[in-house]
Parts: structure tokens; C-alpha cells; sequence
């Protein structure tokens, strides 16, 4: 008789966190409806470097390291909770703007492009996934703040300030693990 085989995960996520900066958010609203900036933020919700990515990512390197390194498991699932949360109040944004959320990036030059996993950088062994991970949220920080140069809405730009905080604090997070591995 053969014996039965079975595999768990030891790492347990009860309790998983967002990791946040330690800081409100502004309220998500915005001046007045103006498609151009739904647009613009169409990239940060759903583009190569976006909120849909980072999470996709972040899961992804979350399940590949929970059987061996639950402790860095879990620290990037927090991340990835807290970019769910930016998803949300990009999404929020887009709609009071007067766009879609339709998981399609709208750039300015008319072009359109739906996502794909094949934004995502996804390396197989730890410290390159973290290394990964720290330029994805550079390149985050990249984008919103060339975003927010190129919206004029206090209100919208507040947010994105706001997530900015976050992606900098994800930053330092990533480069504390990178110390681990």
C-alpha cells in the first residue's frame, strides 16, 4: 500500500497587514471630470509599470517564497495589500474623471493597450525577485510624479502624493529584505 503524500504551507497569513506609511489618505475626489487625466491614470491602474503589475508580482514572488522564506513571504504580501488599496483609489479617481476601468491603458497619442503578465519581471531565485520588485516601485514613483506634473487637480495630485509615500516606505522594506537574503 502506498502511503499518502501531503504537502503544506507552514507559513501562515492570518493577520496580514498593508504595508502604509503611517499616514491619512486625502479624500479621492477630484475638481471636474476631465478624460485626459482618467486616461493618464488608466496607466498607473493598469499599464506596464502600474498597480495591476506591482500586485501581480508581488503575489507571484509571494507564493514562490512562502514554502522557504515565509518571514519574506509575508512582508511582500503586506506590499502587495497595500497596492491593492492603490488600485482601488486609482480606480476611484479614473471613474470621477469620467473614465473606464476596463484593465486598458490609454495613452496620449491615441494608442491603447489592455494588460498583460507580460509586463511582469519575474526572476526565480530571492534576491533577484526583491531587486525586481525595488525597480518596479521606482519606476512607480517615476511615473506618479510625472503624473502629477501633468495633472492639475490638488485634489487627485493629493492622492498620488499620497501612494508615492507608500511606494518609498515599500522601498525600504524591499531593501531590508535584500539584507536578509
Amino acid at each position: 500500500m502506498e502511503k499518502e503524500c501531503l504537502l503544506t504551507n507552514n507559513c501562515n497569513f492570518s493577520g496580514i497587514r498593508p504595508a502604509m506609511a503611517d499616514l491619512p489618505y486625502p479624500p479621492v475626489q477630484v475638481k471636474e471630470k476631465n478624460l485626459a487625466y482618467a486616461n493618464l491614470l488608466s496607466i498607473d491602474y493598469c499599464g506596464a509599470v502600474s498597480e495591476l503589475s506591482a500586485i501581480t508580482q508581488y503575489i507571484n514572488n509571494e507564493n514562490q517564497l512562502s514554502y522557504s522564506r515565509c518571514a519574506i513571504a509575508k512582508t511582500i504580501l503586506s506590499i502587495a495589500v497595500a497596492e491593492m488599496m492603490h488600485l482601488q483609489k486609482l480606480g476611484e479617481l479614473i471613474f470621477l474623471f469620467g473614465g473606464n476601468i476596463n484593465f486598458t491603458a490609454k495613452y496620449q497619442k491615441g494608442g491603447e493597450r489592455q494588460w498583460t503578465p507580460a509586463y511582469l519581471s519575474i526572476p526565480g531565485q530571492p534576491r533577484e525577485m526583491v531587486i525586481a520588485d525595488i525597480e518596479a516601485e521606482r519606476a512607480a514613483i517615476k511615473q506618479y510624479r510625472m503624473h502629477i506634473h501633468m495633472i492639475n487637480d490638488c485634489y487627485a495630485n493629493a492622492v498620488l502624493e499620497r501612494i508615492i509615500k507608500d511606494e518609498e516606505y515599500h522601498i525600504m522594506l524591499l531593501n531590508a529584505l535584500l539584507k536578509e537574503i
